[in-house]
This record gives structure tokens, sequence and C-alpha cells, in this order.
């Protein structure tokens, strides 16, 4: 008979909102919940190992679990009231999943290519511009991302929805603003960072080579490392009274622009 769960005090739900809510749990266990029928089918597409699957069949149909591989070990039925306790979204589709962090070493980064194109962004904060982010460069599929000086874990729950699930679909690894300039560099990979200093404006460079943009938050910019490192500092001209915009449309812009130039491949 299926595990089932119908108490909001029960000691494993408790720790599931632990994990929902704190960044020091998730670490210290290795482990992060995921919710919704999208996000954790790409997680398990991205071989996410999965340790406990929750579901409420009062909202999450039976028949949709042949959708899933899971094991029957794996699975606990809860109740509705236990299922929005712990549900983060306000949208529901009853079922959540605990699954096993990753390592995001630089050095786990593969390409495909001789010419890769990477998205790097220096300490965002704000898990949904990190989220918006990470659904930009899906859509752009590019080889790549990297957090520098990361300020927000990755698997911070807002993250998860903000991305729709992308924090799974791309290929992320996190380092100081030191060891990825120096990572880059070794690979012999251009660093087209995002100040207006010294800049030019991003379109009349190539970015059809092995190229990094980089980018900065709306408050603080790129820090001095990347400004001294950079192959070319770019700049997006900007024609209102404002100086600049959200690092997440800024992105988007100027990764683009590098699809357009290699004819999006």
């Amino acid at each position: 008979m299926r595990k089932q769960i119908s108490s909001t005090q029960n000691k494993t739900i408790k720790q599931l909102l632990q994990l929902q809510e704190k960044s020091r749990n998730r670490k210290k266990e290795g482990l992060f919940m995921v919710e919704g029928i999208r996000e954790i089918q790409l997680a398990l597409k991205a071989n996410y190992e999965f340790e406990a699957v929750f579901i409420c069949p009062e909202v999450f149909a039976e028949d949709d679990l042949k959708n899933f591989s899971f094991a029957e070990h794996l699975l606990t039925e809860i109740t509705a009231e236990v299922y929005q306790k712990i549900a983060y979204r306000s949208s529901t589709e009853g079922i959540l999943a605990v699954a096993k962090t990753k390592t995001h070493n630089l050095e786990a980064i593969q390409f495909e290519t001789e010419k890769p194109l990477i998205l790097i962004a220096e300490a965002p904060e704000k898990p949904g511009n990190i989220g918006a982010i990470l659904r930009t460069a899906d859509a752009a599929k590019v080889d790549a991302v990297i957090i520098a000086n990361p300020k927000t874990d990755l698997y911070n729950p807002n993250i998860i929805r903000s991305s729709v699930g992308c924090v799974f679909t791309n290929q992320i690894a996190t380092g100081t603003t030191s060891e990825i300039i120096q990572f880059l560099k070794e690979k012999e990979i251009a660093i087209y960072s995002a100040i207006l200093q010294e800049s030019e404006i991003y379109t009349e460079q190539d970015f059809t080579k092995a190229t990094a943009i980089v980018v900065g938050t709306e408050a603080d910019g790129l820090s001095e490392e990347w400004r001294v490192n950079s192959t070319q500092n770019i700049h997006i001209p900007m024609q209102g009274e404002i100086d600049s915009m959200n690092v997440s449309v800024a992105a988007g812009i100027l990764i683009f622009e590098a699809k357009r130039q290699r004819k999006f491949n």
C-alpha cells in the first residue's frame, strides 16, 4: 500500500518546508524541492536524482503518473490540506518532488562546439531576474550560463518557478569573477562585458567566435575586474532619460544579437 500523510505536523512535511524556505537547509542536505509537472519532467530529462515524490490525489490524476518513471516506493499520497501547506506556487498541479542538488563547477562545463556562446551574470541577487536570464539562455540555446559571485542559490524555489524549469535545461556553473576570467582565458574565449567605460556599440562586435557576454546588475553594474580583462567593453545605446535597463532584458538583447550573427545556429 502506498505511503500516506494527512497531517501538516508530520515530521516529513516540516522538513519539506525547511527545504522550501531555507537555503542553508538545501545546502546542508544537498536536496531541493521541485513543484509542477513540467518542471519535474525537465529535471528528470536533465538526469536529476529524485529522493521522494508527493502527490495529492484530489488534484493530481493518477493516470498522469504514467508520464513519469518513478518507482512506487518513492511515492507518497498527501491530502489537499498538506499539499497547500507545502506548495510554493498558487496554481496547483498536485505533484511535488525532492531531488538531489548537483555541483556546478566550472571544470564540469563541456562544450560541443569550438566556438561556444556563454552568458555570464555577475552577482545577480533577485531570483526573478535569475529566472528570466535562464529563460533567455534556454530560448537562445547558449552553450553555458555562468553565475559569478552568486548571492542566491540556484535551487531557490522562486528561481525554479520564474525560470519555468530552465534551471534544469541550461548547463550552469558558478565561480568567483577571478576564477571565471581565468577559465575563459585558458579556453581562449573572447570576453564582451556590458560596461559603459571604454565601450563600443554591441552591434559592431564579432560574436561568431568563441564568445562570453557578461552582464551585471542594474544597481552596481560589473566590477572593475571585468573592465580590465575584457576583450572589448560593449554598450546598448540608450535614448531615454535613464542609462540602464533590467539585466535580463539587456542579456536578451546581447545574446540574440550574437545568435543573429551566427544565423541562429
